[in-house]
């Protein structure tokens, strides 16, 4: 079996996150239109969770601390600006996320910076490694920011009709 180039290899994965970052803008743009529930505020972190399981292969590992860096990297830093362009507002009865215009410039900030922090982190990683961190940092990105839109929704949804929804 052949190997792969990593000069394609390190292109495919530019564009996957690129096409990627395109689709994340839109589905947030169409889920403005819709009432935000629980299930759709949990559910995104959930399944992204799965992706742990690229780590059962040893080229993907990496050492503990360096996980441990991107996940505080991805909680505290690259979520802050989605929890800033995160706002909610309640027309009949239903809780909406506000569409933000900023939204659209702070995703493709996050992923120019990905996309320079990759060309620096693949001199010294080699490229299913530098994608398991990636991995690991967004995972703390989106977890931080999904737990608080799930604390901001509490607040304006009535606790009795929190399960319900």
């Amino acid at each position: 079996m052949g190997s792969i180039n990593p000069s394609l290899l390190h292109i495919g994965s530019t564009l996957g996150a690129l096409l990627m970052a395109l689709m994340v803008i839109f589905i947030r743009l169409k889920a403005s239109d819709r009432p935000v529930t629980l299930r759709k505020i949990l559910i995104p972190p959930l399944g992204m969770s799965t992706g742990f399981i690229m780590f059962a292969v040893p080229e993907v590992r990496v050492p503990l601390w360096w996980a441990l860096a991107a996940f505080l990297a991805g909680w505290f830093v690259f979520a802050y600006p989605l929890i800033k362009t995160t706002t909610f507002h309640e027309k009949e009865g239903l809780i909406y996320a506000k569409r933000s215009k900023s939204f659209i410039l702070v995703l493709l900030g996050l992923l120019l910076v990905r996309t320079l922090l990759h060309e620096f982190i693949d001199r010294y990683i080699s490229i299913p490694q530098s994608g398991g961190l990636f991995f690991i940092l967004a995972f703390g990105m989106i977890l931080h920011w999904r737990v608080f839109m799930f604390r901001t929704y509490r607040k304006l949804v009535p606790q009795d009709t929190l399960v319900s929804r």
